[in-house]
């Protein structure tokens, strides 16, 4: 390393830039397994380069999401677990940019943080990786930034940015929705990433054992069930409207099934959803069981149990279901759609 990598002034004011050429070090071998044919520069650069490969696609249109972890974060600096938190960075914006059908081609991180600790930034882009790998984005860019005295020492926040591609005559809209459509539910992995204000506050994680085994979780602790990180839908979604007429998707995050479903339903329609239907997970009925919150805010505030809800036609709900069982995932119907002013009824 040369004398231009390390500054004594900035190290006084508790920067350590050298720890941050360590972690890119680190976390080189992690960024190498998400790379795709269209990235065009490694890592250091200024600009993440990627060539579009529009092979069989007429109309190109990119697609882009972004978001991060929010307050599950907590969870991650409570347990001192970081090598999955990065995965519900991506999932929660490959998830949404999936709703209208987009491919993922690329991923951009930023972690900003009070102390640059590089084995604990390599776990965090450890993670991100994964999460690129699950969902078939290169991680091409992304930034570190150590702020002391504006982030507590060993805490961080970490935010994620994503760009798809789609075929403009593909694109998933809910223009062809009609009443008698079936409403599909794919399963959740957990809390995913949103709720986790209320979560912390019912379960009081800051002052209980996170680590106890839990009767009424089957067993498994707080901890390990509420950093379940975020399921990623990418592969099981696109290999059906690669085959099926999708009419709608809704990724199920914050507001829950009232606010998220209703967002892929045209005027005129509504979704009716049988709650009997829905395969709540035991963390939901503990959460509400500690709350004492009731049935609609749960409904409203977390997925229950489901992480992606996807409308088809009657005729097709049977090859659908058939698809995303043979890509891995358990499908399973929680309602249909109706004529109806109210946009979503759970009944």
């Amino acid at each position: 390393m040369n004398d231009f990598s390390v500054s004594e002034s900035y190290a006084s004011a508790g920067v350590d830039i050298t720890a941050g050429y360590r972690a890119v070090e680190l976390m080189k071998k992690h960024i190498n397994t998400t790379i795709t044919p269209g990235v065009c520069s490694g890592v250091g650069g200024f600009g993440g380069l990627f060539e579009l490969d529009l092979e069989g696609i007429k109309k190109p249109v990119l697609v882009s999401g972004t978001d991060g972890v929010g307050t599950k974060l907590k969870l991650a600096f409570l347990m001192d677990k970081h090598d999955t938190v990065g995965i519900d960075c991506v999932a929660m914006c490959v998830n949404d940019i999936i709703c209208c059908g987009a491919k993922p081609l690329y991923f951009l991180d930023y972690i900003a943080c009070g102390k640059n600790y590089p084995e604990k930034i390599e776990q965090i882009v450890k993670g991100v990786c994964d999460g690129c790998v699950q969902s078939g984005a290169a991680l091409i860019g992304g930034e570190t930034a150590e702020m002391p005295g504006f982030y507590p020492l060993d805490e961080y926040d970490l935010a994620g940015y994503s760009t798809g591609v789609v075929d403009k005559d593909k694109i998933i809209d809910n223009t062809s929705m009609v009443e008698g459509d079936v409403i599909i539910a794919l399963p959740s992995s957990g809390v995913h990433s949103n709720g986790f204000s209320l979560v912390r506050k019912v379960l009081d994680v800051e002052n209980v054992d996170l680590k106890c085994p839990i009767a009424d979780l089957d067993g498994k602790s707080i901890g390990e069930i509420l950093l379940t990180p975020t399921k990623i839908y990418v592969k099981p979604v696109l290999a059906l409207v690669d085959k099926i007429k999708v009419k709608g998707i809704s990724h199920i995050t914050g507001g829950g099934f009232y606010e998220n479903i209703p967002r892929s339903i045209p005027d005129g329609l509504g979704a009716v959803i049988n709650k009997e239907s829905v395969k709540i997970l035991p963390i939901f009925k503990y959460i509400a069981k500690m709350g004492n919150i009731s049935e609609r805010d749960m409904f409203n505030t977390f997925n229950m149990g489901v992480g992606m809800s996807i409308v088809v036609s009657k005729k097709d709900c049977d090859e659908a279901i058939k698809i995303l069982k043979d890509n891995g995932e358990n499908p399973y119907i929680i309602g249909n759609i109706v004529k109806s002013e109210k946009k979503i009824e759970i009944i």
